[in-house]
């Protein structure tokens, strides 16, 4: 054992460099808000198939053995010395929301990539096979529900649940996946692997302000998604007195504001509250809404105060039609996840490799779901966490980390796996 913790593996930074900014290619535009070049690659999109092809292509130069499963989810594995034994799964996904940029979720996924291509390079076998995976609509923002391709394997979701999923267009998530030619054969529930690494960017702005490159994630926090709907009465907005109103627009207003007083009173804990869609119709500028249609993320690292939050805001929408008569309010559950703790050996081998490997680091609680957190149901999971440029942003093309941290991150998830697959 002491000879496999003393291990070290180092990856070809350039050419993970290369291959991020390859992969970003796929999908980009051109973002007005910015005047940068952003990533649209959204699941199950020309795009993502696009992206999905070019990841095959590298995994298969790599020698791995690529299987798709019933969701769509990519797996290239590495055959160990002992094959019989549980493998190692490291990846996240290449999916992304409609203004990313190039590193959310792609990082783990090219970074296992990078570090199988460097065990070939080094003529490393491990004991244990190695598995690199990306995973299907980890974001959520077509199908309505995050971390899909994870849950299903996992066990959380069903497969026919996340089939019958449709996006705004009305189109079913299980036609979409015939549709670009990734509804693969392989049964999506998994047996459970010997451990689940994945390397993240940050997406927030910890690392940067502490000053490490490099971070040990200690888990998830508890996220609940949920879209609601106001029904009001469309009326002419000049001639129907105020008292006579049912206006769906000012109750959705009502709604936003609700949660930010919520989240500033401190009593829910470290609470946040996004109202991330909002859409009114019939969107006329001479007539009172008739519709609201919004959707309310919250995200609490206590499962008591996130229950507490969801308890007050139920509570709070029942009292919106006693303020205007006619209104009425419909809520539909999107996503719903507790409080995620990951593995405590995991972390401990992570930290052991930024040591050796001269990094300086820290733990810290990620506020982003992963598809870390599903895993983490079936297998010792933890992730790694890259500092990210800018206060942390993402899901916007101002997303940016430094080639020197990408490489700093990616070394620690090559050392990590090697201990694991060895162990």
């Amino acid at each position: 054992m002491t000879d496999v913790l003393s291990t070290l593996l180092t990856v070809n930074g350039e050419r993970l460099w290369d291959s991020l900014m390859e992969l970003a290619e796929i999908g980009a535009y051109s973002d007005e808000a910015t005047g940068l070049t952003g990533v649209d690659r959204q699941s199950l999109t020309d795009a993502d198939a696009a992206g999905r092809r070019l990841v095959i292509e590298w995994m298969t130069a790599a020698g791995l053995d690529v299987t798709i499963d019933e969701m769509g989810s990519l797996f290239g594995r590495r055959e160990g010395s002992e094959p019989g034994l549980a493998p190692v799964l490291a990846g996240s996904h290449i999916d992304s929301v409609a203004t990313a940029g190039a590193f959310d979720g792609c990082l783990g996924v090219l970074g296992a990539l990078e570090v199988v291509r460097s065990l070939n390079d080094a003529g490393i076998t491990t004991r244990r096979p190695i598995v690199v995976t990306a995973w299907t609509e980890e974001e959520g923002v077509r199908f309505g529900t995050d971390m899909l391709g994870s849950a299903v394997a996992a066990g959380r979701l069903t497969l026919d649940y996340a089939y019958d999923l449709v996006d705004e267009q009305g189109l079913r998530f299980g036609d979409e996946l015939v549709r670009i030619g990734f509804r693969g054969d392989r049964p999506v529930r998994l047996d459970p692997p010997h451990a689940y690494v994945e390397c993240h960017i940050e997406q927030g702005p910890v690392l940067a302000e502490q000053g490490y490159d490099v971070g040990v994630v200690t888990g998830v926090q508890a996220i609940s998604w949920q879209k609601v709907t106001v029904h009001g009465r469309a009326a002419h907005a000049g001639t129907t007195p105020t008292e006579l109103r049912a206006d769906a627009g000012l109750a959705a207003a009502q709604i936003v504001v609700k949660l930010r007083e919520m989240v500033d009173s401190g009593a829910y804990g470290r609470l946040r509250a996004t109202v991330g869609h909002l859409r009114t119709s019939p969107g006329l500028p001479s007539v009172v809404p008739d519709r609201a249609e919004l959707t309310v993320d919250l995200r609490n690292p206590d499962d008591a105060h996130m229950a507490e939050a969801e308890a007050d805001l139920a509570a709070f929408l029942t009292t919106l039609p006693g303020t205007q008569p006619g209104l009425r309010v419909e809520t539909r559950r999107m996503a719903k996840t507790t409080h995620v703790p990951f593995d405590e050996g995991v972390q401990d081998v992570i930290a052991a490799a930024c040591a050796d490997l001269g990094h300086d680091t820290m733990r810290l609680m990620s506020g982003a779901g992963h598809d870390a957190q599903e895993m983490a149901a079936i297998t010792p999971t933890a992730m790694v966490f890259v500092r990210g440029e800018y206060d942390g942003i993402s899901h916007n093309p101002r997303e940016y980390s430094t080639p020197e941290a990408c490489t700093a991150g990616i070394n620690v998830l090559a050392t990590t796996v090697l201990r694991l697959a060895n162990h």
